[in-house]
């Protein structure tokens, strides 16, 4: 058995099938546990995580020794305010999602996890991002909507492969610089912030498609917006 699933089966504490060895896919959302048990460490050859909408408060050190864990870890909509540092041993993984929690700031070891294509961190209470963000090489997208985010770490400049952000529901003033040399970004969402004037590299952005700029105190009149216009960018305000 290398699929276990226990999606939406009233779990209050994981049965002692998962712990098989050979298990790779383990599905465990939409249940009622509130404890990952250390063992989970022992699941040596699991490569997708699904432990969403659950109660948990706290993830176990034992998660970063998980050399399989190279494609899903859902953490989504728990009861989570902090996560352990050893998450950035994870170097294989491809898709976090630790968004509808209660987390604070993300750890600084964050920048380990160099496989990351995606990474989810909507709705929490984060003020600030890790400077180790920017060791993110293969970033495709970024979602960090309703935290209290005022800026991005100077390192966001180096996530070339970046192609979508959401900073929507935040308190940014303007828009973070560390966007302005990315070559692939496509879309930008900025909607619901304090954004009241944009700056003038916005317009050199060569792949950018889409900018929301709707719910934001921006000024009438704004040459930036005219010229992506003009060149086919959707600008929404």
């Amino acid at each position: 058995m290398t699929h276990v699933d226990h999606w939406r089966a009233g779990l209050t504490e994981i049965p002692e099938d998962v712990w098989r060895p050979e298990v790779e896919v383990l599905q465990l959302a939409d249940n009622a546990l509130t404890e990952l048990p250390a063992r989970i460490g022992t699941l040596r050859r699991l490569h997708t995580l699904d432990l969403g909408h659950n109660r948990l408060t706290e993830i176990p050190t034992e998660i970063g020794e998980l050399p399989g864990l190279a494609r899903f870890l859902y953490l989504h909509d728990n009861r989570l305010a902090t996560l352990p540092a050893s998450v950035g041993r994870l170097s294989r993984l491809r898709y976090l999602n630790v968004g509808e929690n209660r987390l604070t700031e993300l750890p600084a070891t964050l920048g380990g996890l160099t496989s990351l294509i995606e990474l989810r961190a909507q709705h929490n209470r984060l003020t600030v991002l890790p400077d180790g963000l920017g060791h993110l090489g293969a970033l495709r997208e970024l979602w960090l909507r309703g935290n209290l985010l005022a800026e991005l770490p100077d390192s966001t400049g180096r996530l070339t492969e970046l192609r979508e952000v959401e900073l929507r529901e935040n308190r940014f003033a303007e828009v973070p610089a560390g966007l302005r040399d990315l070559p692939r970004l496509r879309k930008v969402d900025l909607r619901s912030n304090q954004v009241r004037d944009l700056p003038y590299w916005m317009s050199e952005l060569p792949a950018l498609e889409k900018l929301d700029l709707r719910w934001n105190p921006l000024g009438g009149d704004c040459a930036v917006v005219d010229t992506l216009e003009r060149r086919g960018c959707v600008v929404l305000r």
